[in-house]
């Protein structure tokens, strides 16, 4: 720690609180150099949502030409960021962005920072003390680049034809998912929200202060459902949703809840695991989504209206939330306790539609109507246990840790 704060100590040497590219005094100006590429010679946009795995990384070239890479994945992708961002006449980049210091997002940036130049370099601020996170601060520190902590509402002029608005960030806030920050992406009547792993409390402070309808979402924290609220997804209303995550992830991402969510909304959802690399081109007025060739030993993203909408370890009780529009069969399905490796089997039943169902344990355990008992057995670690809910195939379909 006292190493990660010994680098922070020197980047306040180059930091820049709020984003700015040009100062002016009273005898010179300064322009920090930005890159160009042939591609976008008829003033289109392309946002690239690159297949990194489980994590996160967006290149957004825009219509003069300017690069901003968004997040890099996990350290062993970094190598398949650089290669695709070369891939795309990319060899300078005006800004990065680490939304937030856990590895799936800025471990690939690494690679990045050893193999691009970089103009400028945005990042929330939040301190952390792995050993990632204070490789990339040293890099940046050594390759002298500007480190940029921005605030709520600045703008990153990367493209005097589009507007990109910094809707969160949490440099003081206790927890990486609550610091990320949050970029709004403007192009005339094309917008982007990109939301890095931000969850339903910074949605709903959103929803407070910001108008968040937009054309594209990336969907926050890879389609887990602490992110992507009902009501933040009512107030932005995606046309498109971009889901960025591993295929066979170890934390069910995405939530079948979520997906269920969003094709309610009549959003049409692409995946980077099951299709790869996603781009999404603009002219400011229309747009299209090109994609890799599906992937044929793939299945499409389950979906559920099923969901685990409350845990109580202390109490042995988690109730399970048909929010659909039918019946659910459960034969079949199973609740597991996910630290004591302990499962429960629903019997041969049915969850009606809008319905709320019990599975109680320990001493205080009971059976009717809405309550079913597991066991007379305490089931649930005190100390902290995830519960999965998985269907009559094994796919988990909910997690509350």
């Amino acid at each position: 720690m006292k190493q990660v704060l010994s680098i922070i100590s020197a980047l306040l040497l180059l930091i820049t609180f709020g984003c700015t590219l040009e100062t002016q005094n009273d005898s010179q100006e300064t322009k920090v150099e930005t890159s160009s590429t042939e591609t976008n010679a008829k003033k289109e946009m392309s946002v690239h949502f690159i297949d990194v795995g489980q994590g996160d990384s967006i290149l957004i070239q825009s219509p003069e030409g300017k690069n901003m890479l968004v997040d890099g994945g996990k350290r062993e992708k970094g190598k398949d960021v650089v290669t695709y961002l070369r891939q795309h006449g990319v060899d300078k980049l005006d800004y990065v962005v680490a939304t937030h210091p856990d590895a799936d997002h800025i471990g690939g940036l690494l690679a990045v920072l050893n193999s691009v130049s970089i103009k400028n370099f945005v990042d929330s601020g939040k301190e952390h003390t792995t050993q990632t996170y204070e490789q990339m601060l040293q890099l940046i520190l050594d390759k002298h680049i500007p480190f940029i902590v921005p605030s709520v509402g600045d703008t990153i002029p990367l493209d005097s034809d589009i507007e990109i608005t910094v809707l969160n960030t949490g440099e003081n806030v206790d927890d990486n998912n609550e610091a990320s920050i949050v970029l709004k992406v403007q192009y005339e009547d094309v917008s982007f929200l990109l939301t890095g792993d931000a969850d339903a409390g910074v949605e709903k402070s959103m929803i407070k202060e910001y108008n968040l309808k937009s054309t594209v979402l990336k969907a926050g924290h890879h389609g887990s459902d602490t992110s992507s609220s009902d009501a933040f997804i009512r107030e932005v209303q995606p046309e498109v949703t971009i889901l960025s995550y591993g295929e066979n992830n170890m934390y069910g991402h995405p939530t079948p809840v979520i997906v269920t969510r969003l094709k309610k909304a009549n959003s049409d959802i692409y995946s980077t695991a099951e299709i790869g690399n996603i781009v999404v081109r603009t002219d400011g007025k229309d747009y299209t989504v090109a994609t890799d060739s599906l992937r044929n030993d793939k299945e499409s993203v389950a979906e559920t209206p099923l969901y685990i909408s409350e845990k109580d370890v202390r109490e042995e009780i988690v109730g399970i939330t048909n929010q659909g529009e039918e019946a659910v069969n459960l034969e079949g399905w199973q609740l597991v306790s996910v630290a004591g490796n302990q499962v429960y089997s629903f019997p041969n039943m049915t969850i009606d539609a809008g319905e709320t169902i019990y599975i109680t344990s320990g001493p205080e355990a009971r059976e009717d109507e809405t309550h079913l008992k597991w066991t007379s057995r305490q089931m649930w670690r005190n100390g902290g246990d995830a519960a999965q809910l998985l269907n009559e195939k094994g796919v988990v379909l909910s997690e509350v840790k």
